[in-house]
């Protein structure tokens, strides 16, 4: 692993200082309150200056087709993150419209993509189901072909920014009666078409996401993203890149993990401890072992990382609690950081999840086995 500094040329700085200004006047003081007591990660504001300003063009975009250099790109993801952006969303709606351009037709690129790059435009994600956990493949929400049109029955869990989008990237079971992988079929939902419902729900850590229900909605078949029953085939390189196990560049710039952004406002919370840590040798010895976790986590790659990440601000938040004493309580700091780590283990698929699939596919080791021990 390559640790060196990377020599910023004069148009990169100048691209820099200019990002930071205008995140400095677009995130403000004001923003970053209402983010806190709202919890929805995104503001409509900051989303729609980011696009009047070809930013979110330029990070959708690669290199070769006019976005960001790999230095840029790296600049802007650290200047969003030092600014506390309400951002997270942008990911989501920037991974379904590549695979809405690669899969989908060209009347619903063209009906979808300037208003995502504009800002106008959120795509949110409808993958798990109330009984489903994160084997997406399980799908029970029915899409049945009527004519040119598609009904579509059924409820989602953990929309998230559902009611700030206005569509949902949605797995649906179009066959029944064949294998769970080869039963499904992928739509843009208008978050707008009659039979919608959206209902709001709190994670622990305060976060909004939403439940949303499918009663009767009736879907042109332009929607669809993919052939009849191929959903697999359209859903499995938006997961990869959900679950961070995506191909990266060779320029050691990327982002080496998903969470990283979590874990950030960690390392934040473990500067402030370290200032008000007691003089006292068992106190130090705890928060050191902490913080050599948590850059251990933070320089672990790819889905090691979504584990580590997770992992680690799991078992470090109540240490750091508990040097703080009752300071640990304020709801600003450390405590908002344990109340995090809980649903960091479970964005995105859990860390059970992630466990087996490093096991399967890192590992090269079999399918857990999950019956009942031989009776003897």
């Amino acid at each position: 692993m390559d640790f060196s500094t990377v020599e910023l040329s004069p148009d990169d700085q100048a691209f820099q200082r200019e990002l930071r200004d205008f995140l400095a006047a677009t995130v403000t003081d004001e923003v970053l309150a209402r983010d806190r007591e709202t919890g929805e990660n995104f503001d409509e504001g900051v989303h729609l200056a980011l696009g009047s300003a070809g930013y979110l063009a330029a990070d959708y975009r690669s290199a070769a087709d006019g976005g960001f250099s790999a230095v840029r790109r790296r600049i802007w993801e650290l200047e969003i993150g030092r600014a506390h952006t309400p951002w997270f969303h942008w990911g989501t709606t920037a991974m379904v419209a590549h695979t809405v351009e690669q899969f989908a037709s060209a009347e619903l690129v063209d009906e979808v993509l300037p208003g995502v790059l504009a800002g106008r435009l959120r795509l949110c994600l409808g993958y798990t189901e109330p009984e489903g956990g994160s084997d997406v493949a399980t799908c029970k929400t029915r899409a049945v072909r009527d004519g040119e049109d598609w009904t579509i029955n059924g409820s989602k869990m953990f929309t998230s920014n559902a009611h700030n989008a206005q569509y949902v990237f949605l797995v649906t079971n179009t066959d029944p009666g064949a294998p769970k992988h080869k039963s499904l079929t992928m739509f843009l939902v208008p978050l707008d078409a009659p039979g919608v419902e959206i209902q709001g729900i709190r994670t622990v850590d305060g976060d909004r996401t939403n439940i949303t229900y499918y009663s009767d909605v009736r879907v042109a078949d332009r929607y669809r993203v993919g052939e009849v029953n191929g959903g697999w085939a359209v859903l499995r390189g938006a997961l990869d890149v959900e679950h961070g196990t995506f191909e990266r560049d060779s320029a050691g710039l990327q982002k080496i993990a998903t969470m990283t952004e979590h874990i950030t406002l960690m390392a934040e919370a473990v500067d402030r401890v370290a200032a008000a840590v007691p003089d006292d040798e068992a106190a130090r010895y705890r928060l050191g072992r902490g913080i050599a976790r948590m850059e251990a986590a933070m320089s672990t790659p790819q889905m090691y990382g979504r584990v580590a990440i997770a992992q680690t601000m799991r078992d470090v938040s109540p240490d750091l609690m508990d040097i703080l004493g009752p300071a640990g309580s304020l709801t600003d700091g450390v405590e908002y950081i344990f109340r995090l780590a809980g649903p960091t283990g479970i964005y995105g698929g859990t860390l059970e999840v992630f466990r087996n699939m490093i096991a399967q596919h890192g590992l090269g080791l079999g399918k857990p086995n999950y019956s009942p021990p031989a009776a003897k």
